[in-house]
């Protein structure tokens, strides 16, 4: 899944770096597949703004993945690799043995025509799903659950992939990308592999253009703003931050180095944290 760099035919293309789609095996979606996908412009239920710098962006329609892998013991085969607007990775169209159809995150060296299958007993291969406690010591993992038949929920962007390293008792350890140790049940599904398009870290988009068809608006700094639109504000000409308890976000909660982490109830399940 190599990149190309492109010829600077104008001031946007000087910088562009993007994917050769030379993985991609078909086009078009699977219709029955499809679901839409209505923008908010990060606007809550009440449309209030929740989540600033949204808005625009290419119109999308949602690809219904199977993160949960629990069409069990029934073999499928790899129709074709797909794009995915809505994710970094490629997706994996399945064509199962009973006639359903489904779509897997498409892990690295998953081809067309290879066969995969979700059980307790199936081969250490790239797009087999298999519970914690039946994957050897070692092997790269990823849509990893949290909780049993709850779906995978980890390790799911382009290139990542976790490490299984140990086993005792009724849960396994797993080194995640960020360098966190974390235990999880062994009842947990885990599929095999690292996740594909390992080149999209590569990327450079260019252009503003490309930002604003993701769907991302200018972001504006906070000391340019007024003082009453950001703590940052006011001031002549180029002024510091200025506060004893450094820099904040518009709400005033201090912004960098500060921890975030809210939940001391699955704080027992991290055994080194990805920050020291």
């Amino acid at each position: 899944m190599p990149t190309r760099r492109y010829k600077p035919t104008s001031p946007g293309r000087r910088h562009m770096i993007g994917s050769t789609y030379e993985e991609v095996t078909k086009k078009r979606p699977e219709k029955t597949l499809l679901k839409p996908r209505p923008k908010h412009g990060g606007r809550n239920h009440t449309g209030r703004i929740t989540m600033f710098n949204r808005g625009g962006g290419k119109k999308r329609r949602y690809r219904v993945i199977d993160f949960k892998r629990d069409k069990a013991e029934i073999t499928a085969k790899v129709a074709a690799i797909e794009y995915d607007p809505n994710r970094t990775c490629r997706i994996a169209l399945l064509h199962y043995a009973d006639g359903e159809k489904r779509y897997i995150l498409a892990p690295d060296k998953l081809n067309v025509g290879d066969q995969v299958v979700s059980s307790a007993s199936a081969d250490i291969l790239p797009g087999n799903a298999l519970p914690l406690r039946n994957i050897p010591l070692g092997t790269m993992v990823h849509n990893i659950e949290m909780q049993a038949g709850r779906g995978g929920q980890m390790v799911r962007s382009a290139g990542a992939g976790a490490q299984l390293m140990a086993k005792e008792g009724n849960y396994a350890t797993l080194r995640l990308p960020s360098g966190e140790m974390r235990m999880i049940h062994l009842a947990c599904m885990a599929t095999i592999g690292e996740v594909g398009n390992a080149e999209h870290e590569n990327e450079q988009l260019g252009k503003a253009g490309k930002m604003r068809g993701l769907g991302r608006k200018p972001h504006v700094r906070g000391t340019v703003k007024s003082p009453r639109d950001h703590p940052h504000g006011g001031g002549e000409a180029k002024s510091p931050v200025g506060r004893k308890k450094g820099p904040v976000d518009r709400w005033g909660n201090k912004a960098i180095g500060s921890k975030t982490r809210r939940n001391k109830r699955t704080d027992k399940f991290i055994v080194r944290r990805r920050k020291k």
